[in-house]
C-alpha cells in the first residue's frame, strides 16, 4: 500500500474509533445500516462531533471556540477548492468523502454556522428562529445520508427536512430544564414566554397553568412538522430505509409519550426503554406495520 492511501486508510481509522465512542444522536453504530456507508458516515459525525464540541465542550472562552470552528471551514474551504493539505485526519478523510458521493460543501458549512450560534446565542425570540437553527443543526445530517445513498428529490430532502427539525425539537422538548440549568439555553421562544406570563427562572418550577398552553401548543406545531416528513422512510429502499423508518417511529413515539404527560409534569424527561426501541426497530423493518404504527398512533389533532 503506497504512502497516500496508508494515510488515508489511517484516517478513516482515526475517524471510525472516535464515532464509536461517542454516537449518541446519530446513527453511525446503527446494525441497520448498510455496512458500505458505516464508513462515511463515521467520517460526517467526527466532523459534526468535534465541531460540537468545540462549541460546547471545555472552558475555552468564546473567541477561542469561534477560532478553532473557523479553522475548520478554512480546512473546507481547502477541500472545496481540492488543495486540503493539513494533516488533520477528520479532513484526510472527509475529502475523500465528498469526492467519492459529490456531497455539497454547502451542509458541512451550514452545522459549522450553527455551531457557531451555539457559542453566542443561547435565547430564540420567536419560533421561526428556532426552525431556522433546525434548518443548519439537524436537517443537513439527513441531507448528506440521502446525498449518500442517491436518494435525493426534491420531495424526499423536503420530507428529510421536516424529520430532522422535528427529531430536533423532540429533543430540546426533553431537556427544557437541563438546557436551562446546564447550559443557559432555552429553545422555547421568548416571545410565546412572555405572552404566557412568564420569565426565563419560572422553567425551574413552573406554574402549570401558564405553561401547559405554550408546551401543548409546540408538541402540536412538531406533530404537523413530523407528519409532512414521516413517510419518507417508506419510501427508501434497503437498510437505509429501515434505519430511517425506526429513527422517525421513535421520534413520533416520544412525542407521544411528552404530549401524554400530566400538565403537573410536562418539564419531565420521557425516555424509551431498550424494549420499546426494540420493538419500534422490528415493525420499522416491515414497511406494511410501519405505517400502521405510523398512522394509528400519531397526528390525531
Amino acid at each position: 500500500m503506497s504512502e497516500p492511501k496508508l494515510e488515508l486508510e489511517h484516517a478513516y481509522q482515526f475517524c471510525q474509533r472516535l464515532a464509536k465512542s461517542h454516537y449518541e444522536n446519530f446513527p453511525v453504530a446503527s446494525v441497520l445500516l448498510p455496512k458500505k456507508l458505516r464508513r462515511p458516515i463515521s467520517v460526517i459525525y467526527a466532523f459534526a462531533r468535534t465541531a460540537d464540541n468545540f462549541a460546547d465542550e471545555g472552558d475555552a472562552s468564546q473567541q477561542q471556540r469561534l477560532e478553532q470552528l473557523e479553522e475548520f471551514n478554512i480546512a473546507l474551504l481547502a477541500i472545496k477548492e481540492k488543495h486540503y493539505q493539513g494533516d488533520n485526519p477528520i479532513f484526510i478523510a472527509l475529502a475523500d468523502v465528498i469526492l467519492q458521493y459529490q456531497l455539497p460543501i454547502k451542509l458541512f458549512e451550514d452545522l459549522l454556522d450553527a455551531f457557531k450560534q451555539d457559542v453566542i446565542k443561547s435565547r430564540y425570540a420567536n419560533f421561526d428562529e428556532v426552525l431556522d437553527y433546525c434548518k443548519r443543526s439537524a436537517n443537513p445530517v439527513g441531507r448528506l445520508l440521502l446525498h449518500l445513498v442517491g436518494q435525493t428529490s426534491d420531495e424526499q430532502l423536503k420530507q428529510s427536512d421536516a424529520v430532522c427539525t422535528a427529531l430536533q425539537l423532540i429533543n430540546f422538548y426533553q431537556d427544557i430544564v437541563q438546557d436551562y440549568t446546564e447550559s443557559d439555553r432555552i429553545y422555547i421562544p421568548q416571545d410565546e414566554l412572555t405572552a404566557a406570563g412568564l420569565k426565563d427562572s419560572d422553567l425551574i418550577n413552573p406554574d402549570s397553568q401558564k405553561i401547559a398552553p405554550l408546551i401543548r401548543s409546540l408538541y402540536q406545531r412538531t406533530e404537523l412538522i413530523m407528519a409532512y416528513g414521516a413517510e419518507l422512510g417508506s419510501h427508501l429502499s434497503g437498510r437505509m430505509g429501515w434505519e430511517v423508518r425506526a429513527m422517525t417511529l421513535a421520534g413520533i413515539t416520544t412525542l407521544n409519550k411528552l404530549m401524554l404527560q400530566d400538565d403537573n409534569a410536562l418539564l419531565s424527561r420521557p425516555r424509551l426503554s431498550k424494549l420499546s426501541l426494540l420493538k419500534l426497530v422490528l415493525i420499522s423493518y416491515f414497511k406494511t406495520l410501519y405505517l400502521k404504527k405510523y398512522k394509528k398512533s400519531s397526528f390525531q389533532l
